[in-house]
């Protein structure tokens, strides 16, 4: 009894830090395929409240989770028609309040989705606004237009226009609406006080049940360029922007002053509660707007997770990302994989000339092998935990999940696939349900055997419960770099770059932890080696006491 008063007060202390986001880890799980307890084939809240020992083990400090909320499903739950409820695919409100009471018991911030850019078709202002006539303050709440033609030029995230002809009551052609997703995902318009004001009472809502933070959907698309203007992307533009020049709908000055106010409605909450922006946006000094000191906490690093497998690259966008987010006094954060990105066990092994950072992108041919990608992402995740400021996982990163790219078309549920009639994958291959234990159905996802997405072969060598069993594995690489990243307090620490021999090494160093990766294919030797002691490795150093090709090292000083 008395070791588990002990953990319970420390699970306690861990969760009173003020500044906690600055430098922790933080997980994302994706709900429908994290943990199925009721055998539906679709993951839920009660499949997430069960597995918490493990990310508890895994050492993670917080956890995100994607939507939940009510909605038809046509774009994975990110379409929503009530903000204050759980979809029944996924529970009740009282599984929800009870996933969070067990995650905090066990130490575990909870941060959740929100989608402030667009609703589902099915939310009830929308339906309002289809019976309401042009210029009606319901039809006010999103972005109408009347047009003899499309209004402009702009082209949907999946493919297609950005814009959708509404039928009269009459069967007359009405006005057209915006949607920068699917044409089921109409926009708001975030000039309107109501959808300002409607969004201040979700904040309160969650807030109210405990949730301790945000990661905001689409961050830099809720404001639109005054006139709507005609714009064509560059060609190697990626769908969600990033771009030197911020599209129309991307990056625009307005969507600060809703940030800002978001800022102060959490501020009324103690506990350190966080916003974190989903924003891509290029320049990184752009991106450092959105984490100014009143607006967001933290913002994805979206520079570093679209950089290839190149050291001076990574040694730049490092630079780059601590100069310009210490600039305005927030920390950088670190990610590699996402929902929305092919996962980085398969992205980092491809081509220069074929990188598909972007999971929405086109049907990728010749995958390289698995092995191939699974060292340089365990390799990328060690070089990557070792940098001071936050990072974020991606559920089944830990395992060094490949992406499913060879799902059958039948199978496919992206709205990206069906938009582009086959011609562009969609993100389903980094979506497929966890593999728990191999010899379980479904690979222990549940107890039935179904699964919302059919799980490849090559899951079940990678389930969890085998890599618990093995010491060489990429869970127990994850779990000791978590160990020593919190033993050092690395995210707290500061980077002094080490010079190295050849310029295909990365050496840097973090308190008393000199980090090597080796980018080249090649055996490379280092001084820091003779050093101190390796503590930690995603492959062992080669007969000749060299760092092995594409491979990072950890060396605590002797």
């Amino acid at each position: 009894m008395t070791d588990l008063l002990n953990a319970e007060t420390d699970a306690v202390r861990r969760l009173q830090g003020d500044a906690w986001w600055r430098s922790s880890v933080i997980y994302q799980i994706y709900p429908r395929s994290f943990a199925d307890a009721n055998g539906d084939g679709m993951g839920d809240l009660q499949g997430i409240t069960s597995r918490l020992s493990a990310l508890e083990d895994l050492g993670v400090d917080a956890i995100w989770l994607s939507p939940f909320y009510t909605s038809p499903q046509k774009d994975a739950g990110y379409d929503v028609s009530d903000y204050c409820d759980v979809d029944p695919l996924f529970g009740t409100l009282q599984d929800f309040d009870q996933m969070v009471a067990e995650a905090h018991r066990r130490g575990l911030r909870v941060i959740i989705d929100l989608v402030p850019n667009h609703c589902s078709d099915q939310h009830p202002w929308f339906q309002e606004a289809l019976k309401a006539a042009p210029g009606s303050p319901e039809r006010d709440r999103f972005i109408f237009r009347d047009s003899e033609d499309v209004p402009n030029n702009w082209q949907s995230v999946f493919g297609g226009s950005m814009w959708t002809r509404t039928t009269n009551p009459d069967g007359s052609e009405g006005q057209w609406y915006l949607h920068i997703f699917d044409s089921s995902q109409p926009d708001f318009n975030w000039k309107n006080p109501e959808v300002r004001a409607m969004f201040a009472d979700v904040l309160r809502f969650w807030l109210d049940r405990g949730v301790d933070g945000f990661r905001v959907d689409v961050a830099h698309g809720l404001i639109k360029a005054e006139g709507l203007p005609d714009y064509i992307p560059p060609a190697d533009s990626a769908s969600m922007g990033g771009d030197e020049e911020p599209a129309p709908y991307w990056g625009q000055d307005g969507v600060h002053e809703i940030y800002r106010e978001w800022r102060q409605i959490l501020d009324e909450y103690e506990g350190s509660r966080v916003l974190c922006a989903e924003a891509w946006v290029n320049p990184l000094e752009l991106m450092a707007k959105w984490v100014r000191s009143d607006e967001m906490h933290q913002a994805f690093n979206f520079p570093y997770l679209s950089t290839s497998w190149d050291a001076t690259e990574v040694r730049q966008v490092i630079n780059d990302s601590l100069e310009t987010f210490a600039a305005v006094g927030a920390p950088s954060t670190w990610v590699l994989s996402n929902h929305d990105v092919v996962r980085h066990a398969t992205r980092l092994a491809l081509s220069a000339d074929n990188p598909q950072g972007d999971g929405i992108g086109p049907r990728t041919e010749n995958l390289p092998e698995q092995e191939h990608g699974l060292r340089r992402a365990r390799a990328a995740s060690l070089g990557m935990l070792a940098l001071p400021g936050g990072a974020y996982l991606y559920q089944g990163e830990e395992l060094g999940l490949p992406e499913a790219i060879d799902l059958p078309d039948e199978s496919r549920q992206d709205p990206t696939w069906f938009r582009t009639s086959g011609e562009r994958y969609g993100r389903d291959g980094c979506r497929v349900p966890l593999p728990w234990e191999a010899n379980a159905p479904a690979y222990g996802f549940n107890d039935s055997g179904a699964s919302w997405l059919p799980q490849p072969e090559v899951y079940g060598p990678l389930a969890r419960d085998l890599q618990l069993q093995d010491e060489n594995s990429t869970l127990k690489l994850y779990t000791r770099a978590l160990e020593l990243r919190r033993t050092h307090r690395l995210g707290e620490g500061k980077l002094e770059w080490l010079e190295s021999p050849d310029e295909q090494v990365l050496a840097y160093r973090n308190g008393p932890l000199t980090v090597l990766s080796n980018y080249s294919a090649e055996p490379m030797g280092h001084p820091a080696l003779s050093a101190g002691t390796v503590v930690l490795c995603s492959a062992p150093l080669t007969e000749q006491g060299q760092l092995a090709g594409e491979a990072t090292y950890w060396v605590l000083d002797a």
